[in-house]
């Protein structure tokens, strides 16, 4: 068996960095692709209004198992006019699909709290769709130091 040198040995961890710096890059952009379908899925093709959605998370996460957010649509919530559902993706996640919250004009209010699992850092981005067709989007840069996907 061949002992290695260590010009060898130093080339190979590069390699194998490089190897998975690309497919990390690669997974990334998936995900992104698959965060955008969903959100077209959603909103059955049509173009969501800027604003309206006020998002609560914090700006660094120190351990991406457990983040917390909160999210309100400022809307009426009666009967003939208000927020029936909200679509919360994370763009880098291996999976961008992180809740869909359901309301009625009983709700009072189109707000929700929760604790989410992000991988790595990167945008959370919140639809909102009313009963009259409307949909409002805002979204969130969230760093996180410890992923918590896998990470």
């Amino acid at each position: 068996m061949r002992q290695l040198s260590r010009r060898d040995a130093l080339a190979l961890g590069a390699s194998g960095a490089a190897l998975t710096f690309v497919g990390l890059s690669a997974r990334a952009s998936a995900a992104a692709k698959e965060a955008a379908d969903q959100i077209a899925s959603f909103t059955g093709g049509k173009t969501a209004e800027k604003g309206r959605i006020a998002i609560e998370l914090p700006e660094i996460a120190e351990n991406g198992n457990t983040v917390p957010l909160s999210v309100s649509v400022d809307a009426p919530m009666t009967a003939d006019n208000y927020v029936s559902e909200i679509l919360i993706v994370a763009d880098g996640n291996p999976n961008p699909g992180v809740a869909t919250f359901h309301f009625s004009p009983l709700s009072g209010k189109a707000e929700a709290s929760t604790r989410i699992r992000l991988a790595a850092t990167q945008n959370i981005i919140v639809v909102a769709k009313t009963s009259k067709g409307e949909f409002f989007t805002n979204q969130k840069l969230v760093k996180v130091t410890i992923g918590g996907c896998g990470g």
